[in-house]
């Protein structure tokens, strides 16, 4: 289509060539925005599996009852979902003080650059401000969420051995899934991703099953 074409077109249809503007500004997605609410889910899913895995390895290490691995990982869950939300809204409000106290610098330097009063209103752009409830939430629901695959695999499984081989199996997994969603929903390379989030898995749950079980073998 030549240029005066498309300028007969712009102006017989200036709608759909501001919507197909707009269809392309769209595809141009900036990933960088999913970063606050996604480094916050996919930390707390991960920290809800592996602390809570790595509890119920240890206890496992040197107390083989089906019933203290599972209060062990329910304590876990409790006091690790609890302890996310809080130190994740305390971080995030935190930061939003810093960037609010910011914004209103910048607005009274410039009323005081064009001679204009001072406005102490409400900061714009408040959009794109971080929300400190959204944080603790979603840190919460997804430490519970990773907390709960250890649990659910030994749950229903009284041999021991099987019931730890199975934990191990079921967290392996889990840990490859959440490196990948997290890789994939960032737009990041996803076997390292995952490598990464797999082996720090399985790192923790091995010192915590070793440290246990030397500690518990000499009887301290």
């Amino acid at each position: 289509m030549t240029s005066s074409n498309q300028t007969n077109a712009a102006a017989r249809f200036p709608l759909a060539v501001e919507t197909g503007r707009q269809l392309e500004e769209n595809q141009e997605f900036d990933y960088s925005k999913r970063s606050q609410w996604l480094r916050a889910a996919v930390l707390g899913a991960n920290d809800g599996l592996v602390s809570t895995a790595s509890l119920m390895m240890g206890v496992g290490a040197v107390k083989q009852d089906i019933k203290a691995m599972i209060l062990t990982g329910f304590a876990g869950l409790v006091a690790g979902a609890c302890s996310m939300a809080i130190g994740e809204f305390v971080s995030v409000y935190s930061q939003l003080d810093i960037e609010v106290s910011q914004m209103k610098r910048e607005k009274q330097k410039a009323a005081a650059v064009v001679g204009g009063g001072v406005d102490d209103g409400g900061c714009e752009n408040e959009e794109g401000l971080p929300n400190p409830v959204q944080a603790a939430a979603a840190s919460a629901l997804a430490f519970t969420a990773g907390a709960m695959v250890p649990m659910l695999a030994a749950s229903f499984i009284r041999e021991y051995r099987v019931r730890v081989g199975v934990v191990v199996a079921a967290v392996t997994v889990a840990l490859m899934v959440f490196g990948w969603l997290g890789a994939a929903l960032g737009r990041a390379p996803v076997v390292k991703s995952s490598a990464r989030v797999l082996l720090g898995g399985w790192f923790a749950m091995a010192i915590t099953f070793g440290l246990t079980k030397l500690i518990g073998s000499r009887g301290l």
